[in-house]
């Protein structure tokens, strides 16, 4: 009565039109109930795919029923989002994931420590998937296998939060030649990529206090350093950028105070 099936696997218009047309045109001879067919990350499916797709479902809707899970609604065409109800689902709350790696670690013998477990339900953003990927990754590629601070923030490839710390209290505080050489240093020693560091840096500016339009010009032209580096800019002419951004945020705070 139900089909499964993987978008991003079966994701071609023959199978559309051949596995689902064929599930979904046979009905029960001993049951009025409707076939469920379940398409999983139907986001990655063609757009040939869901177009023809559309019409199986108005084709047979007396007797399945479709259920489309996917990562970006944006990239699900107009034609099938208008036939579908709508349902978003919001990121796990930090309980429930912290809960779930306790008992994932204790029943794999995962030894974690309280800072690591924090660092993994940071970095997950509440998708328990993206979690237990990274603590895997952790639990393998450790040295002596323990899930400290330090081993997932290394093996995510993101800055430490002390890192960012640092790299705020230079822009903000030191001459801008030496900013900007000891922020490329550190790029080069951590193996950091300057758009996880924009990226980070992004909360730290509204956790500390600074006049509201100089935050409102410095967050914007931390937008437009990242959006640049999406675009394949260099890395080492963005890091001038963001080291001139935060200058810039120092005199407003200093001509603000007087």
């Amino acid at each position: 009565m139900s089909l499964e099936l993987n978008a991003s696997d079966d994701r071609g218009i023959a199978i559309v039109r051949n596995e689902i047309q064929d599930f979904a045109s046979t009905r029960t001879i001993f049951s009025n109930k409707f076939k469920l067919i379940i398409l999983d990350e139907c986001d990655a499916m063609t757009k040939d795919a869901q177009f023809a797709l559309r019409r199986v479902m108005e084709k047979y809707v007396r007797n399945a029923r479709f259920c489309l899970i996917c990562n970006y609604v944006s990239k699900i065409i107009p034609a099938l989002q208008s036939r579908c109800t709508r349902f978003r689902f919001q990121p796990l709350p930090e309980q429930f994931v912290r809960t779930r790696l306790d008992y994932i670690c204790s029943q794999e013998q995962v030894d974690t420590e309280i800072d690591g477990v924090d660092a993994l339900i940071e970095l997950g953003c509440g998708d328990m998937r993206r979690t237990l990927n990274l603590l895997q990754s952790v639990a393998m590629s450790a040295v002596d296998g323990k899930v400290t601070e330090d081993s997932v923030y290394i093996t995510a490839g993101k800055p430490l939060p002390v890192d960012i710390e640092n790299c705020a209290r230079l822009l903000l505080n030191d001459p801008i030649e030496s900013v900007f050489q000891k922020m490329y240093q550190m790029q080069l020693h951590k193996g950091v990529a300057l758009v996880d560091i924009v990226q980070q840096l992004h909360p730290f500016v509204f956790s500390i206090s600074m006049p509201a339009a100089v935050r409102i010009e410095l967050v914007s032209k931390l937008a437009a350093v990242e959006h640049r580096l999406a675009s394949g800019t260099s890395e080492k002419l963005q890091l001038g950028a963001v080291v001139g951004a935060f200058a810039e945020a120092k005199e407003g705070i200093v001509n603000a105070a007087k």
